[in-house]
């Protein structure tokens, strides 16, 4: 499939605006601009809001088109209201030229199967429609998180190297399936091209397991283990995020800073000294935890602050790309935002309890947690 002509496609956008869009928004972008119509789900908050307006203000780009439930603040965007899992999309994607999908739910407070639900269903529905429509690239992007994180992982890891992750983690599974879909896609719609891009520890007005790992009041380090931290700054996926829109990168490539740093680097950047805990130990209470309703991060997730899972970025590298950010920049940029955060074994604290917590809350917290566990496991085997 091909998209349609450029000249057909811009007298379509104004001679039939969209029922949800104004005059204002349908301003034509100078006549000698050739560059791609591109529309981004998942526009209105987070990485989708900040790419939108990104890709709005670059002269590289002719149009974007932003769809999300809500309208976003992206007044140059030609928007559209919808949820991403309804075919109707279709018609709203008529005219682009490449989708980058980023409506995803990775938030760790949200119910799995629901989560499950709309990232997958989302996901096939927008590769569906933009292959109906002649839409002729879908940008997704998941995570490095995909590689797994593993004790023999080669550290760094090639971008081409066995995706090893399982379901174990807060959206990994989710991610797997996608990424899957994405592979099946282009067998399914020839004509269609699917770009992966695969970001590292994620940093910039994110909440996630990792992230949440360095509110804690020390470091939790489980004996025997060697964590690396690679990290990516939102800014910094974003512009790789347009590599790939712009159609100058594609296939499946990792975007993060250059190299990493040690644990032992992280904790004196940090100031944060670490909690010890033998693995059995620290695996054992962070699964009961879980299971109980006590923390929103599985067991799994506990995997990628133990083992390497660092990737080389040699592939945005070939095609001209480098991170503004360097790995201590990006850490002393969380810790920043962090500051005032008061997360034990996952969970976020009141100021109150945090206090309570004191220094050695984490230790109490996986401790106390798993004797709670024990005791109401006696108590039922009695009654």
């Amino acid at each position: 499939m091909s998209s349609p002509d450029p000249q057909v496609r811009a007298a379509r956008n104004l001679t039939d605006p969209s029922p949800e869009s104004t005059p204002e928004e349908k301003r034509p972008r100078s006549p000698g601009n050739r560059g791609p119509v591109v529309a981004v789900t998942g526009a209105a908050t987070g990485i989708g809001e900040l790419l939108t307006a990104h890709l709005a203000a670059s002269d590289a780009i002719k149009q974007v088109i932003a769809i999300d439930e809500r309208r976003g603040e992206v007044s140059e965007a030609t928007w559209h209201i919808l949820d991403v899992r309804d075919p109707a999309i279709a018609e709203k994607l008529r005219g682009a030229d490449v989708v980058v999908h980023l409506a995803l739910d990775l938030d760790l407070e949200t119910d799995p199967a629901a989560r499950t639900a709309y990232n997958v269903r989302g996901t096939q529905t927008v590769l569906t429609a933009a292959a109906a429509v002649g839409v002729h690239r879908v940008v997704l992007c998941t995570s490095a998180m995909v590689y797994g994180a593993l004790a023999d992982n080669d550290v760094p890891l090639s971008e081409d190297a066995e995706l090893r992750a399982t379901a174990e983690a807060t959206g990994v599974g989710d991610l797997l399936e996608i990424e899957r879909l994405g592979r099946r896609a282009p067998r399914a719609h020839p004509g269609l091209n699917v770009t992966v891009v695969r970001p590292t520890v994620l940093v910039g007005g994110t909440d996630t397991a990792l992230t949440r790992y360095f509110e804690s009041p020390r470091l939790l380090v489980v004996a025997g283990s060697r964590p690396t931290w690679q990290f990516c700054h939102v800014e910094d996926l974003v512009t790789a995020l347009e590599y790939a829109a712009l159609e100058k990168i594609d296939g499946e490539f990792a975007v993060g800073c250059d190299g990493w740093l040690e644990q032992e680097e992280v904790e004196e950047l940090s100031g944060v000294r670490r909690m010890e805990l033998p693995s059995a130990v620290a695996l054992g209470a962070a699964a009961r935890l879980h299971r109980i309703g006590l923390t929103p991060s599985p067991a799994g997730d506990l995997a990628y602050t133990m083992h390497p899972w660092v990737v080389s970025v040699s592939r945005l590298h070939d095609a001209g790309w480098r991170p503004k950010w360097t790995n201590e920049e990006v850490l002393a940029a969380l810790l920043e935002e962090v500051e005032g955060r008061h997360t034990l074994a996952g969970r976020r604290l009141g100021r109150k309890d945090a206090t309570a917590a004191g220094a050695a809350g984490a230790t109490v917290a996986l401790l106390g947690a798993a004797a709670v566990v024990r005791r109401a496991r006696k108590a039922r085997r009695r009654i």
